[in-house]
């Protein structure tokens, strides 16, 4: 596995959800528990791991004197009050919006028009940046605490 097992039971699906929903309802301008749904659906497959993943490779890149322990203890201690608390706003970018598309096409809620053109090798490509980017704020809303 790419990132150490207890991330992901640290950053659990509904941990993941609550900090992306604030964004990804503003982007989507639906209510958040609309949000939270959607999100849960979408990150109930494959994409979880694969947002894990870009978040821990964030993790890493940033905090360069914390070992993969001490990274994962950051975490578990952000996460240790109130894990569920809502994320803060993401700057909307244009990788992000490629990725918050990837999420609707998971849950069935983008058109065919979006999945041709993420279906394309530039769809492809900003739907990596997207991913990484995505993983990015979330590697942040998990080390943020003490």
């Amino acid at each position: 596995m790419p990132y150490p097992p207890r991330l992901a039971h640290l950053a659990t699906r509904a941990v993941v959800v609550a900090k992306l929903m604030p964004t990804y309802a503003q982007a989507h301008h639906i209510d958040e528990e609309e949000a939270a749904q959607r999100l849960s659906s979408a990150l109930s497959g494959r994409m979880l791991p694969s947002l894990l993943e870009a978040a821990w490779d964030a993790m890493r890149g940033k905090a360069k004197r914390l070992t993969d322990d001490g990274l994962v203890e950051k975490v578990a201690t952000t996460l240790s009050e109130r894990p569920l608390r809502p994320g803060r706003m993401a700057p909307m970018s244009p990788a992000l919006s490629a990725f918050f598309i990837l999420v609707d096409l998971e849950v069935g809620t983008a058109g065919d028009a979006a999945r041709r053109v993420m279906e394309s090798d530039e769809g492809r490509r900003r739907g990596a940046e997207g991913l990484a980017e995505a993983g990015r704020f979330l590697a942040a809303e998990l080390t943020r605490g003490k």
